[in-house]
């Protein structure tokens, strides 16, 4: 297989992020730099920054792999990098290595899935796969139907237009956005085109998983049927 699904395989870190360490040549496979398309083969020797990259073992009777939901709080930095005050991954302090599926920014809050499973990450966030993404927002100006419209209509950011969304008035200073794409601070930016500046910002769905009652700094495994909702075409987790 692939070095980048060799290391997601075990639950070090997501493909994405494995692509980033071999472009980095963080990453080799027998003594010899991995590039992005490099093979591995049963009994070959993985290293990662010098250290041996093994399989984690399962244990009898239980998921190859973890799934789980966390309310983040604000000042929780979703990053798998230990070295950053804050890091998702220390804060979680699960016994498996894992990582967070897609981001919520430092002064985001809400839900956040984390996995062990690379395989589903791209799978989820794609846009075009249309997981739907619903966030409540509180703004500094009175929320109007122009800048509901406008919001829904989609925002030129990052020098390309979002995708169409829904939005809702829900108070005189908030209202709820339905996104199926994450770009970076893409909630922040689009506010800030009309002329608003969000000041919480709060995720209580991904796809058919809700924050519901879940307290901030607490997280769950995710349900079967939560998994299968998520991602309906696979068999085995």
């Amino acid at each position: 297989m692939r070095v980048n699904k060799h290391i997601s395989d075990t639950g070090y870190c997501s493909r994405r992020e494995a692509d980033r360490l071999v472009a980095e040549r963080r990453v080799t496979v027998n003594g010899l730099p991995a590039g992005i398309g490099t093979q591995v083969e049963e009994g070959d020797e993985v290293r990662i920054d010098g250290q041996v990259l093994a399989k984690r073992a399962a244990k009898p009777g239980a998921r190859r792999h973890v799934y789980i939901a966390l309310n983040k709080p604000v000042g929780i930095t979703c990053t798998t990098d230990t070295a950053v005050k804050g890091n998702i991954v220390d804060f979680v302090g699960h016994e498996q290595r894992i990582f967070p599926i897609g981001r919520l920014d430092k002064d985001s809050e809400g839900l956040i899935l984390l996995t062990s499973n690379g395989d589903i990450v791209n799978e989820i966030l794609r846009a075009e796969n249309h997981k739907e993404k619903e966030y409540l927002v509180g703004v500094n100006q009175p929320v109007t139907e122009e800048f509901l419209r406008g919001m829904a209509k989609g925002v030129l950011i990052h020098g390309e237009m979002t995708l169409p969304c829904r939005t809702r008035k829900i108070a005189k200073f908030g209202f709820s956005i339905v996104l199926t794409q994450g770009l970076n601070r893409q909630i922040r930016l689009m506010s800030a085109a009309f002329g608003y500046r969000v000041t919480q910002l709060r995720r209580i769905r991904i796809a058919n998983v809700k924050l519901a009652e879940l307290k901030p700094g607490r997280w769950r495994n995710l349900t079967e049927a939560e998994l299968r909702g998520l991602l309906p075409s696979r068999t085995e987790w």
